[in-house]
């Protein structure tokens, strides 16, 4: 009998991450869920157990190298890796900006990115089978005015992907990169805007249905349960509403 296949998610503790989660686990995955905040992983892995799925929970913080080691320590084997954790702070314009949120977008966005990756893929290369998954953004693709920091990490995470992709060619593992659009969760933009609901709020202001974190799991889930032989080496989502990142119609 065939083992049951693992996907690491990070930043399951919220969004896109844990919805992920759930699309895996409903999939047939055995899910280990991440993130900085235990609380949230481990009452999502009671979810999913109590639904019938098997997850775990692992406090990680993906920036921490020495974490994600040990971590890593734990599989030998691994089927998925969704390299979900990052995050924007600010929308200073370049001249502006603060230097220490560049340095926190870039850590989480690219060097966590890095870590996990590097760390996972022995065991992801193991498998015979393996799939990375790197959440970038049509922030990697594009830039937008306010968006100076967040879009240069996305650049990077984004030309990771490509480079890794040529570099381990003629391995069994895959490399896809999801770049969404405007997804409204409910942490995203808060987030940016450092609590400030009002701020949030009107990112997606007079927007008619602005993607779910869930449509994003689903595009996720569809991309890594393609034949082996197929690879999704890129694939952009955005609402219907938006057609590139600075032009959105509002209806109001």
């Amino acid at each position: 009998m065939a083992a049951t296949p693992i996907a690491v998610v990070t930043g399951a503790s919220s969004g896109i991450g844990a919805a992920t989660a759930r699309n895996l686990a409903a999939k047939g995955f055995r899910v280990v869920l991440t993130a900085r905040r235990k609380d949230r992983i481990e009452a999502l892995a009671a979810e999913l157990t109590e639904a019938g799925h098997q997850a775990t929970a692992y406090a990680l913080d993906v920036t921490d190298r020495a974490a994600v080691d040990e971590f890593a320590t734990a599989f030998r084997s691994l089927a998925v890796l969704v390299n979900n954790a990052g995050g924007a702070l600010g929308a200073d314009p370049v001249a502006t900006g603060d230097p220490a949120d560049w340095r926190q977008m870039y850590e989480t966005n690219v060097i966590g990115t890095l870590n996990v990756t590097q760390a996972l893929l022995p065991a992801l290369t193991a498998s015979g089978d393996g799939t990375i998954v790197i959440l970038s953004s049509t922030a990697a693709l594009s830039a937008y005015e306010g968006g100076g920091g967040y879009v240069a990490a996305k650049h990077g995470e984004h030309v990771l992907a490509e480079t890794l992709r040529l570099e381990i060619v003629g391995t069994p593992v895959r490399v896809i990169e999801v770049a969404p659009g405007m997804v409204r969760t409910e942490e995203f933009a808060t987030t940016r805007f450092r609590g400030d609901t009002e701020k949030a709020a009107k990112v997606y202001a007079g927007v008619d249905a602005p993607l779910t974190a869930e449509d994003v799991a689903d595009t996720i889930g569809w991309a890594v349960t393609r034949p082996s032989h197929v690879n999704i080496d890129l694939l952009v989502v955005r609402p219907r509403a938006q057609a590139s990142n600075t032009k959105v119609h509002r209806t109001q």
